[in-house]
């Protein structure tokens, strides 16, 4: 069990691409797949601007 504040970090070790997925859905305590779609789907519906956020989440979210 974790002790302390929970912390949004990439997750490189069950990460596909940049683990940014993976840290959110350990964050937050979804499904990775779940999440992984969800972002998929977005990046397709809104025209790419998800997968802006995506990369400056890669480039912000320090690495666990």
């Amino acid at each position: 069990p974790q002790t302390g504040p929970r912390r949004l970090v990439r997750n490189t070790h069950e990460g596909m691409l940049g683990g940014v997925c993976a840290g959110l859905a350990d964050y937050s305590g979804i499904d990775r797949n779940l999440i992984r779609v969800l972002v998929v789907i977005g990046s397709v519906l809104g025209l790419g601007s998800l997968i802006i956020a995506y990369i400056a989440a890669w480039l912000l979210m320090p690495a666990r």
